[in-house]
């Protein structure tokens, strides 16, 4: 692998990398997202990530030394949690008003995810449709290729 992100600060348009970017990132998967991301890492941009992403990517990797490298790398970039029982009330709340607009969401976690990018006014960059779908119901901002 070889790669080091090196110290990105926290500032003020801080950008939630989801876990769909992390896997084709790392699979080098020439996605537009992952286009944006490599952009975003060059620039040294406000990246950050939350402890269920740092989960979900760090989960599917079978090598010991893969699984190193990545926790590694990814542990370089700030790493936000839920603000508490709110985020989980806020994710709650995402679901039923997408449901009402007559949308089904296949994940809970993105409600989640979207609920702490909410919180925190981050923009979101994500490969996954559901993502979309929340951005039409609540105030999601996400980043457009």
């Amino acid at each position: 692998m070889g790669r080091k992100f090196g110290r990105f600060t926290e500032i003020q348009d801080m950008i939630l990398v989801d876990t769909t970017v992390w896997i084709d990132f790392f699979n080098g998967i020439p996605t537009p997202q992952v286009n944006r991301l490599v952009e975003f890492i060059k620039k040294k941009e406000g990246i950050c990530i939350i402890g269920i992403i740092l989960t979900e990517v760090l989960q599917g990797i079978k090598e010991d030394k893969e699984f190193e490298e990545v926790k590694s790398l990814l542990t370089e970039l700030p790493i936000y949690e839920p603000k508490g029982i709110q985020t989980y009330f806020r994710a709650a709340q995402i679901y039923r008003k997408c449901r009402k607009e007559g949308y089904t969401l296949r994940k809970t976690i993105d409600c989640v995810i979207a609920a702490i990018a909410i919180e925190n006014d981050f923009a979101l960059l994500h490969n996954d449709k559901d993502f979309d779908l929340i951005a039409k119901c609540v105030e999601l901002k996400i980043v457009n290729d």
